[in-house]
């Protein structure tokens, strides 16, 4: 339960500086416009912070943590900050408008999306988890 905690511990910090990051780092260049940088914060908040408390919680009512569940949040911790990560190189094109070609501009949304992937695998392989945890508890 510790785990769970500290990891939303973490990604609250990490909401909270992409919040900064995205506000001053938009107004140093004079950017008015829509940027993917605006999603960072809300991304590390809930997908992060509010996962991690729901986990928490979890746990505490139905034990689910097993062997398997260290692999399955490795995953789910890589597939968040990949897509973070993507999040904020995208913004930073969007702000500083550079010539970015068509190639680097399909790589920076393939990355993000392997993060998603990873993220939502591993979402489902914890639900699974947590299901086998409920059932258990109820026969």
């Amino acid at each position: 339960m510790k785990r769970y905690m500290n990891s939303a511990l973490l990604y609250a910090a990490l909401a909270m500086a992409g919040g900064v990051f995205y506000r001053e780092f938009t107004k140093f260049n004079g950017f008015t416009g829509k940027t993917s940088l605006s999603v960072v914060h809300t991304h590390y908040f809930l997908l992060g912070m509010v996962f991690f408390l729901l986990l928490l919680l979890l746990e505490k009512n139905f034990s689910f943590t097993s062997e398997k569940t260290g692999r399955v949040l490795a995953a789910y911790h890589i597939g968040l900050n990949l897509t973070a990560v993507m999040l904020v190189v995208r913004g930073v094109v969007q702000v500083l408008a550079p010539v970015v070609s068509s190639g680097m501009n399909g790589a920076i949304s393939g990355i993000a999306g392997i993060g998603h992937i990873l993220m939502g695998i591993s979402m489902v392989l914890l639900l699974l988890q947590i299901r086998r945890s409920v059932l258990t508890v109820q026969d």
